[in-house]
């Protein structure tokens, strides 16, 4: 049908080709940007640990970072691979669970090792009332770069690429907020950080369907 063909020859005559990173770019500088606005925001409002020079040479410390921006990393691949129309990232959550239940067996065998009066102390630490908020306020600048970011790109599973964008600004919120915690017990960690992530992660998937709309 010459009319239709005309049509098809119309929709594609402007097509450019897609640069192959552009998605991986355009998902790390909204990302980016958010982190940098979010640490902004937790040196201003809460500052930064007094003794963080001290704390570097821990190894709670480290691994309170490198848990964190392990899920928050697992969860950008995930977003990168939701990018794009019937997207899937199978292997980034497989990962990020595999990096919790790490960090949840550590937090069980701490527990185990500890007398039983210590235990409440290593869960609650001193901070678990407001731990899992100030993780989802520090979340929100990232989240909004992030959706910046997949609005210019084509997710179509918009719920899934939601709980993504999600768990990646939950992930580098708590990162970032790591900066300014002083808690070192890896049973606080398992529960309250995982908690704020998680709660980062429930608000993109309960607004994916509404913000990542094409």
């Amino acid at each position: 049908m010459p009319a239709t063909d005309d049509l098809i020859d119309g929709l594609v005559s402007d097509l450019r080709p897609v640069a192959p990173f552009s998605a991986v770019g355009t998902v790390t500088l909204g990302l980016g940007g958010g982190v940098l606005a979010a640490t902004a925001v937790m040196i201003a409002g809460l500052g930064v640990r007094a003794d963080l020079a001290t704390a570097m040479g821990t190894a709670a410390h480290w691994i309170k970072l490198l848990y964190t921006l392990a899920l928050g990393v697992c969860a950008a691949t995930a977003m990168n691979r939701l990018a794009r129309p019937g997207g899937s990232a199978p292997l980034a959550w497989a990962v990020a669970a595999a990096v919790f239940a790490t960090v949840a067996g550590l937090a069980a065998l701490q527990l185990a090792e500890a007398p039983p009066e210590a235990r409440r102390p290593l869960v609650m630490g001193a901070s678990a009332d407001k731990c899992p908020w100030l993780i989802l306020v520090l979340s929100l600048p990232i989240f909004a770069g992030a959706v910046w970011a997949m609005r210019r790109l084509a997710p179509t599973r918009l719920t899934v690429a939601g709980l993504a964008v999600g768990l990646a600004a939950g992930g580098l919120g708590a990162c970032v907020y790591a900066f300014h915690c002083d808690e070192t017990a890896i049973p606080f960690l398992a529960l309250w950080y995982t908690l704020g992530i998680a709660a980062a992660g429930a608000v993109g998937a309960a607004t994916g369907r509404l913000l990542l709309r094409w």
